[in-house]
């Protein structure tokens, strides 16, 4: 009681069929093949950034600003000048 027989399987595939039409389920069989494709197509790509990424130098970023060194920083420049203030 489980288990279908062939002839339930058949039934089912002649409802579906006449319900939804040759061409809809032709047409939904089309577009599930281009998603499948374009899913291909992006694991390739993120594969390729991956091993572009594995192989590029280690670089320091661009935008760092180190501090100033221990001893190197006066005092001269750490206090403003009297002649730069603007006037009140």
């Amino acid at each position: 009681m489980g288990s279908f027989s062939i002839w339930h399987w058949l039934v089912v595939l002649l409802v579906i069929l006449l319900l939804f039409g040759s061409g809809k389920i032709s047409g939904l069989m089309g577009d599930l093949a281009k998603g499948i494709k374009s899913f291909k197509q992006n694991i390739k790509e993120d594969e390729k950034d991956a091993s572009m990424e594995a192989q590029a130098p280690a670089t320091p970023p661009a935008g760092n600003i180190s501090g100033p060194q221990a001893g190197q920083a006066s005092a001269t420049q750490a206090q403003p000048q009297s002649g730069n203030r603007p006037a009140a």
